[in-house]
């Protein structure tokens, strides 16, 4: 099909080059050729005016103008896959949907397990795949390689329309054999016992407690440092260090593990998360289904 003289298959080739910068790699994910990868770029580039992407060594880099135009292709191609994979009747009971959601491993754990567990039952063909959080989690939502993100409303993108999930409680927890459970913690325990902490990311980004712990002017003292809010319950197993953890996540590990948890011993506020999505999804039926589910998911792990 053709607007304004455009193929509009062209930019599904513009669209995929941008993402892998390389012209065998897109023909490989669009089922082309090689050299007909490379005449839709050369329809491309007479088209617009502008190499777009330019050889550097082994690697396509694209120029200014084709960076300024992808956002704005990558929506336009989003607004269609909505319209053609959308039925405006959606039944979960026969829908054949694959969900992409974007999550901590906390909310895998916590809430995603028990969405799943509905999903499953209410349809049965739905496909859920569960991604975690990356520095470019505004960016693939925005060029829609997610459906949903499950974030803290500090995190989210402002532009972008979201939703209250629940409120989450942070908890100290450690080995259930450590008597300093048994006997109440303290506030200067706290500060005093090693602890096991998380870093997020490829950037260590610091948690929603150390945040607010350092606006509060304290720290603790990380003894061991992991990626993964999953991973901590082995590192206090036998052992006296403590760690935070949301009380949801320590709730459902407590059945695996040998653990105690114990408010914290001074206030601390508790952290809001979010359901985030497209705006151009805000009225895509499987999805305003789907977010129903998340809630419905999370209310019972309250």
């Amino acid at each position: 099909m053709r607007f304004k003289q455009l193929d509009l298959n062209l930019l599904v080739v513009f669209s995929a080059l941008m993402e892998t910068r390389s012209v065998t790699r897109t023909a490989e994910r669009l089922g082309l050729t090689q050299p007909a990868a490379s005449a839709s770029l050369r329809r491309l580039r007479a088209y617009f005016g502008d190499e777009l992407l330019v050889q550097v060594g082994k690697r396509m880099h694209p120029t200014p103008f084709a960076e300024s135009l992808y956002p704005q292709i990558q929506r336009s191609l989003q607004s269609v896959e909505q319209a053609i994979a959308t039925p405006a009747g959606f039944d979960p009971a026969t829908s054949t949907r694959r969900f992409r959601i974007n999550a901590s491993d906390y909310v895998m754990v916590a809430v995603l397990v028990g969405l799943a567990q509905r999903v499953t039952a209410a349809a049965p063909q739905i496909q859920l795949e569960v991604m975690q959080p990356t520095e470019r989690n505004a960016d693939d939502l925005e060029g829609g390689k997610i459906d949903l993100l499950i974030a803290p409303e500090q995190l989210l993108a402002p532009w972008h329309p979201s939703e209250f999930l629940y409120e989450e409680e942070q908890v100290v927890v450690g080995w259930a054999g450590n008597p300093i459970f048994a006997s109440g913690l303290s506030a200067d325990e706290f500060f005093a016992a090693g602890h096991v902490g998380v870093a997020l990311g490829t950037r260590r980004a610091a948690t929603f407690a150390d945040t607010q712990l350092a606006r509060m002017g304290r720290q603790r003292r990380i003894d061991i440092e992991v990626a993964s809010f999953a991973s901590v319950p082995w590192f206090l197993q036998n052992t006296m260090r403590l760690a935070v953890l949301h009380k949801r996540l320590v709730r459902a590990m407590m059945p695996q593990f040998d653990l105690a948890f114990a408010p914290m011993p001074f206030p601390f506020p508790r952290l809001r998360e979010m359901a985030q999505f497209h705006e151009a999804r805000r009225d895509d039926a499987g999805l305003v289904w789907l977010r129903e589910q998340l809630r419905l998911a999370a209310q019972s792990t309250s």
